[in-house]
C-alpha cells in the first residue's frame, strides 16, 4: 500500500501571467469569450480572483494577452517564396488558427492590438509588400482587404447553420420554395447540388486568389522592387 506521503497532491505550478492567459484561452475555447471573467479564471486556476491582479491589471489586459497568444500561434514566414505566395500562406495560416479559437476572430477585429506578437505580425506583412515594391498606402489597403476577407470567411464558416453533409437534404427541402418560374437561377443551383454536380462547399482559396490576382495586376514593375526599402 502506498504511503500517505506518496499520495500527496503535487504542488500546483506557481501563478504567472502566462499561466493566467493560457487558462483564459482554454476557458474561451471551451465555453466562449463570455466565460472569461476574473472570477471564473480564479476558479479554473484554483486561486482567489484577487490573486490574479498581481499578474494582469484587469479583464481588458487578459483579453489583450489572449490576442497575443493566438497571434503567436500563426506559423507564417514573410521571407519564404514570392510576395504572392507569402501572403497566401499568411491568410491560410491565420484562418487555421482562428478556426481553432472560434472566439478570437471578433476579438482581434474589434480591439486595438499593440502587443509584440501582433506588431511583428503586422510589420512582417507590411515588409513583405514593401520589399515587392508596393507603396505604404497600397500595402495598407491590400493588407486590410485580405484581413477583411479572411475574418469574414472565418466568421461565416464558424456560424453557417448547415454542415456540408446536410447540403443536399437542405437543397431538396428548399426546392419547393424556389420555383423555377420565379427563381430560375436559385432553382438551377439547388438542382446542381441535389444532382451532385456542385458540392456547394465554401472555399477560402477561391476568394483569396481573386484578391491576389487583383493585387498582382497592381504590383509595381520588377525594377521598382527594392530589397530593404524603407
Amino acid at each position: 500500500m502506498a504511503k500517505a506521503s506518496d499520495r500527496r497532491t503535487k504542488p500546483r505550478p506557481a501563478l504567472s501571467k502566462g499561466r493566467v492567459l493560457r487558462a483564459a484561452v482554454e476557458l474561451a475555447d471551451e465555453f466562449g469569450l463570455e466565460s472569461v471573467s476574473m472570477r471564473k479564471l480564479g476558479q479554473a486556476l484554483r486561486v482567489e480572483a484577487m490573486s490574479l491582479y498581481k499578474h494582469v491589471a484587469n479583464r481588458d489586459a487578459v483579453l489583450d494577452g489572449m490576442v497575443e497568444l493566438v497571434v503567436g500561434e500563426i506559423d507564417w514566414s514573410a521571407g519564404s517564396g514570392s510576395w504572392r505566395e507569402s501572403l497566401r500562406q499568411r491568410a491560410l495560416a491565420t484562418h487555421a488558427v482562428l478556426m481553432r479559437h472560434p472566439w478570437a476572430c471578433m476579438l482581434i477585429a474589434s480591439r486595438v492590438n499593440v502587443g509584440p506578437a501582433m506588431l511583428h505580425y503586422a510589420d512582417a506583412t507590411l515588409g513583405c509588400m514593401r520589399r515587392a515594391g508596393f507603396s505604404h498606402a497600397l500595402a495598407d489597403h491590400a493588407w486590410n482587404a485580405m484581413d477583411s476577407y479572411v475574418y469574414g470567411f472565418t466568421l461565416q464558416r464558424l456560424n453557417f447553420p448547415l454542415r456540408p453533409s446536410e447540403y443536399v437534404s437542405a437543397a431538396k427541402s428548399f426546392l419547393p420554395q424556389i420555383p423555377p418560374t420565379e427563381f430560375p437561377h436559385l432553382h438551377g443551383l439547388a438542382r446542381q447540388v441535389i444532382d451532385g454536380r456542385h458540392d456547394g462547399l465554401h472555399d477560402l482559396s477561391f476568394g483569396l486568389d481573386l484578391l491576389l490576382d487583383g493585387l498582382e495586376r497592381m504590383a509595381p514593375a520588377p525594377r521598382a522592387a527594392v530589397r530593404g526599402i524603407q
